[in-house]
This record gives C-alpha cells, structure tokens and sequence, in this order.
C-alpha cells in the first residue's frame, strides 16, 4: 500500500503494469509542464477577419496549471509560469497573484512569473483554487496587460482507503434458510476521485466468515453459503468484510468493518416430554382448584414457536382433573376440578398430550409436533372432620312452645375408615342468648328459654361434630330454625293522631280516619274491628263508624263546641283483632276544639285565647308583650345604675382630691416619743388606724398631725365595710380605670376623742372653739397653736 504521507523510494517497487501506470503519470506531468508556460504574446497588429468574424490575437496564452496531491517536499512545489510579451526582460515588469490561495499557499516570483505551491495540497479538502494574475509597470504600478483568471486543479492520487460508514453491521436470517438467502448489504465510500485512475474503485471480500458466508464482490451483498444452518446448533456469527480500491489489486488501500449475524428461529422441533411418565401423590383433603403438578414438555424453539397446549386425552380421571398451560414458563398446570375422597377412589391415571400451537409446513418432514405422556396421580388418606348429612337443616317451632320443646335433630358420621363417635354441640356465637341446646350424642336441638318471633323470627346457629378420638377433627352443621306466630300482641293505633273539631262543625261531619297495627303476622293477614267503649258509646259529641278494612272513621253528633267551655274531649275506643284467641286493646283518642276558618282549617285550638279583647290576634299580643318587657329591662337597668352611683361621704363634689398634694410637717419626738409609731399595730389585727391622712384640707395649710391608734375588741365591722365598699369600686361603671387608694372616712365605734373634723374650721364665720386642745397636753400644743383663740396661735 502507498502511504498518504510519502513514500520512499525503497517502497516503490513496481510491477510490469504498475510500471506502465508511473511512465504514463511522469509523460502527463511533463506535457502539463509544458502547457504550464504560459506566455503573453502582445500583438500590436490591427485585428484580421476570418469567416467573417472579428479575431484579435491575445497577449496571454495559457491553459489550467494541474499539481499533484500530497507533495512532501521541503523546497516549494513548481506549478507553473506566467509570462507577458511586454516583458522584455530588463525588470521593468512586475507579476502579482490574487484569488483563493494567494500569498498563503500560492506565491510567485514578481520578476520572472514563476509560481510555486508553499504547503500540502489535499485533493479532498479542495479540488481547485481560482487565481488572478495581472502584469504591473514596475515604475508606474500601472497595469500592463488587463487582469485575467486562471484555476490551478489538485491532480489526486490513491491516498484514502475506503470506509464503511455504517459499520459495524447487525443483521439477522432464519436458521434452515437455502444458500443464496440475502442477509445484509454492505457499502463503503473512497474518498478519493472516482473520475480519475481506479483510486475510488472499490471491490469487496470475506475475510472471516467462511464457509458459512458470502458477499458478492461488486454490491457487498452478504448471503448465506450453506444450507440447514441450525439456530439450536448456533445461533451467532461474526463476520469481517473488506473494500478495497484500485479495484482490489496489489497496492490498493482496504478498510473493514464487522457483520453481526443472528439466526432467527423457526419452527422445526417438535415438543418432546422427558420422561414417558409421572407420578403424584396428592392428600384427600386438597381442596378444589389446588394444583396438583406442573409437567413440561422440552421444545428447543423459542418465543410463539415453542408455545404448546395440553390436553387431557384419555384416563380415569377426566372429570376429576383438569390441564391449563402457564403462558409464562410453557408448564402444563394439573389442578383438581372435584373434591377427592380417599374411600372411593384411590389412584388416577391420566393420557396427556402437548402439541405445538403454531407448526410450520415447511418441517413436517421432521416427525409430529405432538408428544404423549402418561400421569399417575395416588390419592393419600389423611383424618378428616366429621360430615353432616345436610348442609343445610331446615326446623320450624312455635313461639309459645317451652322450655325443653325438641325442634329437630342433626346427624353426622367420620367418612375415614376408623368411623370415630361424634359428638354435637352448638356453637354459642351463633347462639349468643342460648336460645337452645343440643343432646351431644344424639344431636337433638331443644329449646332452652322462651322464644318471641317478634324479636327474632329466625335463628341461624352452626352446630359442630367433633370425633370423640380426635377432638381437633371438627365439622360444622348449619341450622335455621324459624319461629312460627301466636297471637300474642292486641292491636293498638298505627299512630300518635291529633284530632281536631272545629267550633262550627256540623252533625256528622268527619274529623279523623283511624287505623290499627298488630306486631302479630297471622297466616291470613289482620282483621280489626273497632267500637267505642261501653261508657263513651252514648256520649253525645262523636261517634265511632267501622268501616270493615281495618280503619275507622271518627264522626261529630252535635254542633256548637265551645273553647271556653270544653277544650279537650277524650274518646277511649276499643280495638279487637281476629287472632285465636282474639285480643283486645283500649286506645284513647285526644280531641282538640279548635277556631277555623271558612275551609274548616283550624287557626288556634288555645282556650285562653278567649279573654282577648276583640279584634286583636295572637301576634298583636305577642308584640304588645315584648314591648313591655323591654320597657320594663330598661327601667330596672336606670334604677340600678342610679344606686351604684354614689358620692364620697367627706369629699366635696367640685374637688379632684386625687391631685391635691398634702404636707405634714410632723417632726418626730426624739428618743423619748415611744408611742409616736406603735409596733402592735402591724402584729394584731384588731388595733387599726383611727386618722387617715386628711385629703378635706387646703395644701396650702400646712400643720403636723400625728396618727393615733385605737384598740377594739373586734375588727369585723371594718372588713365588712371595706368588702363592702370594695365591691362598690368593682361594679361602678364610673369608677376611674386606674389604681387608686380608696379612703374611707369611717372612724368607728366609741371614739374617746369623738370626732377631729376640721372642715370649715378655717372659715371667718366658725364658731367652733378649739380652746380646749390646749388641756390635752403637749402632744396637742401644736393643734391648739393652730387652732386655738389665745393670743398664742398663730392665726387670727
């Protein structure tokens, strides 16, 4: 193979074509030359005419430059030369190149034209680049010869080996398939000029793969090269293809790429079971839809073409057993259609076939798709529960039947070969009352209290049989036992009826339809008969009709009811049923004389209505009697804020004492006053404080009062007093919102000094004389100072 990147001449070994191949590339090469001169001819004679048209002979002469691909020289490579006949070779003409490639891959000499290739050319990134060249006055920089076009062509040469795009291929064909079979086409592209030499002519071979593959050399069509290829043999092949151009001769260049072959299945084996036959042990005691086994018949196929079905088709048990097919796993399912009983039958034997559901015709050469096996099922005693003769007992008895009262009887016997003793009970969830019993060894149920069928009609209870040698074996029994009626219940209304008559009611009219209902279900349906009862029978209000269907109509035998004499009539009627014995029932009947309107509806049925006066209705008097009352809420409401609202006992109206600041210029006796602050008041609750700081006095006037105390053998009068006016303070609604200190100017009881009060005792006008403060001794000298007449006080 040539490399893309150069070869050396050590490689270049050539064959007899080959050889002939490389003389016919140099000839072209140096013909291209040739036509690579490119000479500018200028013509300065006037144009000729020939065939009548006009001809001007050109000053450039020229064809495509073409170079070669690839070039991995170091000097540049020569494309080719342009030349101009104005060019006299002295240097006065210059040459200059444009277009695609100039400068960077094109660059030529200014002085003699030449143009040189300066980098790797590669045919399959560019085909051609398009250049202008133009001659150039060298003093003047002026254009000698007009601009003109030319295309430098990339010649190619066999360096891209082809490419499988598209690989590596998967591919899939059915196993037994003829040889021939198409299975996949491969393709591979050269990039390389397919109008040139055979670079791009690809051909394609196996190279592993035989002898089972082919491919045709030119389409790179894959086929299968031999026949009855067995998928449950092998069911994968790999194949590796080659393309190679210059047509697949020696020193072309190839590529590969790999084949992924799968057979696909088809049909062609047949079901086959493993064994000719089975065998199963099963207990007696399975219950119906248990399986039993699963069999499976072996079918090397896969998917729809090993599905199979299953069949029962010949044995001893075919109505016992039945066969379905697991879709999943392909296993034929055996499971018991009926209950088995090891007393009556103790083996079974079953002919099975399985058959392929879809066969292919193609195959049928190869055997039937159908296998037969055979099944022995052996069915093992186990202990079983006591079984009763019925499923269901069925027993009637009356209501009124007593205690002890036989109902009926159950039986029930052990099925197993031993034939245990069975013993009978009831099961008490099913009897929570235990309405009955039942005799354990004879399993006759009798009544145990009285029964009612108006509280339970039927009772269902569930009787169990155990086996006297294995008490765990239990069967169960089922029982209903219907209650059948007495007549036990008199009739009695069907309803809690309010009756009414109106005042103007004629003689005879209809005021009420009664009927009657009985807890009782006689076999023939109820019969009542209605009547009044011998002291109602000649009232002279109403009177009874018995209408023969079980009501009874109520009917008036006067006219003229009055409220304000008789309100309320009660009429006691007699009802009988038709039971054997009949039984009998008082019910009373509450009539209500009422006022109607002109349609006989009534509108008040009240007797007090009567002491209204005229032309007011009930819902004047209601609104009257609200009225009222509000009234009456708002005068107590006025009453009782006016009594919680009252004045302090010493404080005038028009003084906010709350802000008055008070000052009392009391100075302490010294050591020798010790009873200036007596102690005892703070430990006995009976010494309270006589004075309170006095708030009646003018700040201005400022004096020293010294508190006294006093002693009273109780002081229950002061907590009630304080309660009492604490309770004031709470519910006043003008009381301020604020904490405040409540002063209570109350003194007592029995005060030696009487009372100290000094209001008004400022004003000119007083006639009060203090002169007597004075004999009270020091402790009074600054009072009687104060307050005094003597020359001594200090205010006149």
């Amino acid at each position: 193979d040539w490399s893309k990147n150069g070869r050396t001449q050590s490689e270049m070994k050539l064959g007899r074509v080959e050889f002939c191949h490389f003389l016919q590339i140099i000839a072209l090469f140096l013909c291209l030359s040739g036509m690579n001169q490119a000479e500018l001819s200028r013509s300065r004679s006037k144009p000729y005419f020939q065939s009548g048209r006009p001809r001007t002979k050109r000053s450039w002469v020229w064809n495509q430059f073409f170079v070669l691909e690839e070039y991995m020289g170091t000097d540049p490579l020569y494309v080719g030369k342009l030349h101009s006949d104005v060019d006299k070779g002295d240097g006065s003409i210059k040459y200059i190149l444009s277009g695609e490639g100039a400068s960077s891959i094109f660059i030529i000499d200014e002085n003699t034209g030449d143009i040189h290739a300066t980098k790797r050319l590669d045919r399959e990134e560019q085909a051609y680049y398009t250049l202008r060249a133009q001659a150039l006055d060298r003093l003047t920089n002026k254009p000698v010869e007009p601009e003109s076009e030319f295309v430098i062509k990339i010649q190619d040469i066999n360096d891209n080996e082809p490419k499988f795009l598209d690989g590596p291929y998967t591919a899939g064909v059915p196993e037994m398939s003829p040889v021939g079979t198409s299975v996949v086409q491969v393709t591979a592209t050269d990039a390389d000029d397919p109008t040139y030499g055979n670079s791009a002519r690809v051909v394609y071979s196996i190279l592993q793969g035989q002898p089972y593959f082919s491919v045709e050399p030119k389409t790179g069509v894959i086929k299968t090269a031999l026949p009855n290829m067995d998928r449950e043999a092998k069911d994968q092949y790999l194949l590796v293809i080659q393309a190679k151009d210059m047509v697949g001769q020696n020193g072309g260049l190839s590529g590969t790429t790999s084949v992924t072959v799968t057979l696909t299945d088809v049909n062609d084996n047949p079901p086959r079971f493993p064994r000719r036959s089975y065998q199963y042990n099963v207990p007696e005691s399975l219950p119906v839809a248990s399986v039993v086994a699963r069999i499976k018949a072996a079918d090397a196929d896969v998917g729809s073409n090993a599905e199979m079905e299953y069949k029962i088709v010949d044995g001893d048990g075919l109505g016992v057993f039945k066969i379905t097919v697991d879709k999943d796993t392909q296993e034929g399912i055996i499971a018991i259609q009926k209950e088995l009983d090891f007393e009556a039958k103790t083996s079974y034997t079953l002919r099975i076939e399985a058959a392929n559901l879809h066969v292919d015709t193609r195959f049928l050469s190869l055997g039937p798709f159908s296998d037969m096996t055979t099944v022995k099922i052996i069915v093992e005693d186990v202990d079983e529960p006591p079984v009763f003769t019925s499923r269901l007992y069925s027993m009637v008895v009356s209501e009124a039947a007593k205690v002890g009262t036989i109902i009926g009887t159950v039986a029930a016997h052990d099925p197993d070969a031993s034939n245990s003793p069975v013993r009978y009970s009831i099961d008490r969830n099913t009897d929570l009352e235990r309405y009955f019993n039942i005799d354990a060894n004879s399993g006759v149920i009798t009544t145990a209290k009285s029964l009612d069928r108006e509280t339970n009609a039927v009772h269902n209870i569930t009787v169990l049989a155990m086996e006297s040698q294995n008490p765990a074996q239990i069967g169960r029994g089922y029982v209903a036992i219907t209650i059948l009626d007495i007549n036990d219940n008199a009739p009695e209304f069907a309803m809690e009826y309010e009756t009414t008559v109106c005042e103007n009611a004629q003689p005879g009219q209809v005021i009420q339809k009664i009927s009657a209902i009985d807890k009782d279900d006689p076999p023939n349906g109820h019969q009542f008969y209605f009547s009044l009862t011998a002291e109602a029978a000649n009232n002279h209000n109403f009177t009874l009709q018995d209408n023969k269907d079980n009501t009874a109509t109520v009917l008036t035998r006067r006219n003229g009811f009055r409220r304000q004499e008789q309100s309320v009539f009660y009429l006691p009627i007699f009802i009988v049923d038709s039971g054997s014995p009949s039984l009998s029932s008082t019910n009373t009947l509450t009539i209500r004389v009422c006022d109607c309107d002109a349609d006989g509806v009534a509108q008040t049925c009240n007797a007090e209505a009567y002491v209204l006066p005229a032309g007011l209705s009930t819902g004047a008097l209601i609104a009257i009697l609200a009225c009222v009352l509000t009234l009456l809420v708002l005068v107590l409401l006025i009453v009782t804020m006016r009594r919680r609202k009252k004045e302090p006992l010493i404080f005038d109206e028009e003084r906010d004492i709350r802000e008055n600041i008070v000052r009392y210029d009391d100075e302490g006796g010294g050591e020798e006053d010790t009873e200036a602050f007596d102690m005892a008041a703070l430990r006995n609750l009976n010494i309270i404080r006589d004075t309170k700081t006095r708030r009646d006095v003018t700040p201005e006037i400022q004096f020293l009062s010294r508190p006294t105390f006093k002693s009273i053998p109780d002081n229950v009068i002061f907590r009630e007093f304080i309660w009492e006016r604490l309770k004031e303070a709470d519910v006043d609604p003008c009381a301020p919102p604020y904490d405040s200190l409540q002063t209570y100017a109350f003194e007592g009881n029995g005060s030696v000094a009487e009372s100290l009060s000094s209001l008004d005792s400022i004003s000119s006008n007083s006639d009060q004389n203090y002169d007597y403060l004075s004999d009270w001794g020091p402790r009074f000298k600054r009072l009687a100072d104060m307050y005094g007449t003597g020359p001594e006080s200090l205010y006149s």
